[in-house]
């Protein structure tokens, strides 16, 4: 069949990665999209954008898609993307599906039912259980794991029988929110191992070939954040029989369009683990498509349209190395926990060139109701290094701000030894501990104050309604120097500069300063003889002033503070915008330090909110299923022996 429209059943990035293909094909882009994402990138770039009330919909979706006059549906990744049901619906209606079969979606749906499907191909399988209180048979470490989901929702690490029970009731909640299926099975956990995935696609002429494998073993929660291919820790025998382990299995089950093989690679025999299929799409495709030059979405419609693959196994070629970063609304320094707000800044650099696939743009709101990924960073390379440098200096060149991400940290990661080297378990974070930010050393502190002081002074000149072409900072006698107070984290600098009758500045009587050009969003500042050019973005009070390791926030101090709100003595607040699902404590309740009070749901995950300290319960301040913002006090907890001084808990 020809496809000459098409209807993509996702939002954000991933809508805008299948629009690009469609229109590079010369296929008509139809969009849908909810209330909250009115204003996003997408819903601009669709060739048209229809409003619905939620991608979970099935029915809605398809009936938008054939009143829109689609001839096909892309169902991306999340959401409806592998759900069976939705698949049938689609056909149903006289539209192509870009994927694999209803019947192949739900069999490898059904975790239990593609590892029986993986066994009866021989490939092997970790130990499991159906049955989520045999952990016994399983052996600890364990985890819990979401029979109908993927992406690290309803997944739970436990290490010992007393926490099974808690994990069990929390993965299945979490599991039903997300995929509308509670059930969860029980599976050995390996600590030292790698999470190596093979790229499969299959046409219905039965042609099938695999891509190679990819590297996800970067990971926080169980999601993974760095991706790669090829992996460092595959030579040509293993990938082969990677490869074949997966072959076998897609024939086993008839499969075709794109899918991925998941294993898990035991370190340190080599041996590796069937872990599931995922009948769609993938976050991490660009790094494959990267190394082949080979557009896995122009493959799935290709596919869906009945055209065969054209190509066999011998012609898949893979050249260099290619690395791909998640970039999140997350805040690393308080356990990853998502993050909301405006994003102030966001403009990728010209250079090094790396690919961006975004679903954002400045002036974007973060909110809760969605993955909170912003960017998929992506760079290839002739070598690993060499892909590696790249993608850490772009990352460090990408002027953001406005919302707290883990930009600083995946820096870090991609520029550590230990990653360098190939060390990549899925224990690489716990084991070590990339740094969390930035940390400014004395120079570069110096340096973005007075570029921050400077710009400032230039923007209240632009703004002058008088005297606005004397020099900024003139005056006809001998008079203090200009003052301005920052904030940067918490280190509070004042700066003191006058001007000279040259036009440069010295700023705190030791430092000579020139400004060569002042502009909106940015200054080229000479100090001392060093000049840099860097962007600098205003929001409210607050200044992104761009470095070379990233883009550094700071306050202005006003002059005169106003009044905070109070948090109670002793209050529990939240780290986030959320709902509260459970409250499991009342008043005049003991509490000991690090036990649950508190559980909310924001972007889909519960987040535990534990007691400071020991104590008891005096205020209860919020219900289950309210709705409450960032820094709100939740409930107050005095400690016994006068402990709750202020101590934020759950921060």
């Amino acid at each position: 069949m020809s496809i000459d429209s098409l209807l993509v059943a996702n939002r954000g990035e991933i809508a805008r990665r299948v629009f690009r293909t469609a229109r590079a094909m010369g296929i008509r882009t139809l969009a849908v999209f909810s209330d909250s994402d009115a204003e996003s990138p997408f819903v601009a770039e669709a060739d048209e954008a229809i409003r619905i009330g939620d991608y979970l919909d099935a029915g809605a979706v398809v009936d938008t898609a054939r009143r829109a006059g689609a001839d096909a549906v892309h169902p991306g990744y999340g959401f409806l993307s592998e759900n069976a049901a939705f698949a049938e619906a689609v056909e149903a209606a006289g539209l192509a599906w870009v994927g694999p079969s209803p019947e192949v979606i739900a069999t490898m749906g059904d975790k239990s039912a593609a590892r029986r499907a993986a066994q009866e191909a021989g490939v092997p399988t970790l130990a499991s259980s159906d049955d989520p209180t045999d952990g016994e048979a399983v052996g600890y470490p364990l985890l819990v794991k979401a029979t109908a989901g993927g992406g690290g929702k309803g997944m739970h690490l436990v290490e010992s029988p007393g926490e099974l029970d808690q994990a069990v009731a929390t993965a299945r909640r979490e599991a039903g929110r997300a995929f509308g299926d509670d059930r969860v099975f029980l599976e050995r956990y390996l600590a030292r191992a790698r999470h190596v995935e093979i790229q499969i696609l299959g046409d219905a002429h039965h042609n099938l070939v695999h891509l190679g494998e990819r590297e996800c073993s970067i990971q926080r929660r169980h999601q993974k954040i760095i991706e790669e291919s090829p992996s460092p820790a595959v030579d040509d025998a293993l990938r082969s029989a990677m490869g074949e382990a997966a072959l076998g299995l897609a024939r086993g089950i008839g499969y075709h369009s794109a899918g991925t093989v998941e294993f898990l690679l035991d370190d340190s025999t080599g041996e590796f683990f069937f872990l599931e299929v995922n009948t769609r799409l993938q976050v991490e495709h660009p790094v494959t498509e990267e190394t082949t030059g080979i557009d896995l979405v122009r493959e799935q419609i290709r596919i869906a349209a009945g055209e065969p693959l054209g190509y066999d196994q011998d012609d898949v070629v893979a050249t260099g190395h290619a690395i791909e970063a998640r970039l999140y609304a997350e805040d690393p320094s308080s356990g990853f926990l998502p993050a909301t707000g405006t994003l102030a800044a966001f403009a990728p650099a010209g250079e090094p060139a790396v690919r961006f696939d975004s679903g954002v743009e400045a002036g974007t709101t973060i909110g809760v109701d969605f993955d909170p990924m912003l960017a998929k960073v992506i760079a290839h390379g002739p070598t690993r290094v060499e892909a590696a440098a790249r993608l850490a200096r772009a990352l460090e060149r990408l002027h953001l701000g406005g919302v707290a991400t883990n930009r600083d940290f995946l820096v870090a990661t991609l520029r550590h030894e230990a990653f360098l080297a190939g060390d990549t378990t899925t224990d690489f974070i716990e084991r070590h501990a990339p740094p969390l930010a930035v940390e400014l050393d004395g120079d570069e502190l110096a340096w973005v104050a007075t570029a921050a002081a400077m710009w400032l002074q230039g923007r209240n000149r632009h703004r002058a309604l008088v005297l606005d072409r004397i020099p900024s900072g003139w005056r006809n006698a001998r008079l203090p120097d200009e003052r301005v107070t920052l904030a940067l984290g918490d280190q509070e600098v004042t700066v003191a500069y006058r001007a000279r009758r040259d036009g440069t500045f010295l700023v705190d009587d030791t430092r000579e300063v020139r400004v060569h050009q002042w502009t909106d969003d940015g200054i080229d500042l000479e100090v001392d003889g060093r000049r840099t050019a860097s962007a600098i973005t205003e929001a409210g009070n607050r200044l992104h002033v761009q470095i070379p390791r990233g883009t550094v926030e700071v306050d202005v101090v006003p002059r005169f503070e106003p009044p905070e709100l109070p948090v109670p003595e002793g209050g529990l607040v939240a780290p986030m915008p959320g709902r509260v699902i459970e409250v499991r404590v009342a008043v005049g309740e003991q509490v000991t330090a690090g036990q649950t009070l508190v559980v909310l749901e924001a972007m889909k995950m519960e987040h535990h909110l534990k007691a400071p300290h020991d104590g008891t319960v005096a205020e209860v301040l919020v219900a289950v299923d309210e709705q409450v913002a960032n820094g709100v006090a939740l409930l107050v907890v005095e400690g016994d022996d006068d402990q709750g001084s202020g101590d934020q808990g759950g921060r």
